[in-house]
């Protein structure tokens, strides 16, 4: 791959894996308007492991915490909030764990086409909107229950619809749950490790088996980029969210879905 394609892919998923835009639909496009050649399967696992290590390394004292209480609470029956959270996160991943198993190949072949792209962007940033304007945002993390955990598991199942945004329709879920943004930002991020872990495993697995040459420096260099990107991202979102909202996404999200509709419906 070109080195100016490998930043620029790079730092795209980095930055789009963490906000309510959508990464996987700027992965897609961004070759499509540039035409640039498909960075393939090796590629697209490095920037997901690049994005997960930020998302860790961001959070590796709350995950510390976290994944300690959760084995605490199996082999001790010790139940703390830690722990809650932990079976949370795991309850809210099993949705779009099943989906995605059984019916990842129909997504891939029917939903990555532009239009799906741009009427997924506007819409699920219009219900993001609607969350941020009319959700009470009174409750913090620690005041999840199982409820919340399985509405907004259900709700990341919409996600696999290119153009939707993981964190963005899971923090949609939490803001209509009462969340404030910090704690639904923060669920959300939290909830993203197990599946980019799940998602960049199946894919790893996937090039492993693929007889295609590895293009190591081209993974490396993802890997790096997609990091620094996404914990820049992580940082910086969480010390505006409160002050900016949702706003500023939601037009960007309008902005690039009308692009898309005159660029490929007209």
């Amino acid at each position: 791959m070109d080195f100016n394609h490998i930043l620029g892919l790079g730092f795209l998923q980095g930055l789009t894996e963490f906000l309510p835009v959508s990464s996987s639909a700027h992965l897609i496009l961004l070759p499509l308007l540039l035409g640039w050649e498909d960075q393939g399967l090796a590629f697209d696992v490095a920037v997901h492991v690049g994005s997960l290590l930020a998302v860790t390394t961001y959070f590796r004292k709350d995950l510390s915490r976290i994944i300690l209480a959760w084995f605490v609470s199996v082999f001790k029956q010790q139940k703390t909030q830690d722990s809650r959270l932990a079976w949370f996160i795991i309850i809210g991943t099993i949705p779009v764990g099943l989906v995605a198993l059984f019916a990842n190949d129909l997504i891939e072949l029917y939903l990555r086409s532009p239009i799906v792209i741009a009427m997924a962007t506007i819409v699920f940033g219009l219900l993001l909107w609607r969350a941020d304007t009319t959700g009470a945002q009174i409750r913090e993390q620690e005041n999840l229950v199982l409820k919340d955990a399985l509405i907004v598991g259900l709700y990341q199942v919409l996600a696999l619809i290119p153009g939707t945004s993981r964190s963005g329709v899971t923090m949609t879920a939490g803001l209509f749950l009462g969340l404030t943004r910090d704690a639904a930002a923060r669920f959300s991020f939290l909830l993203s490790v197990p599946l980019i872990f799940l998602a960049g495993s199946l894919k790893t697995i996937h090039l492993i088996e693929s007889p295609v040459p590895v293009d190591w420096f081209s993974i490396i260099a993802g890997v790096l980029v997609s990091a620094v990107s996404a914990f820049a991202c992580i940082t910086l979102f969480l010390k505006v969210l409160e002050k900016v909202g949702m706003l500023p996404f939601v037009i960007y999200r309008l902005i690039l879905g009308v692009f898309l509709l005159y660029l490929y419906a007209t």
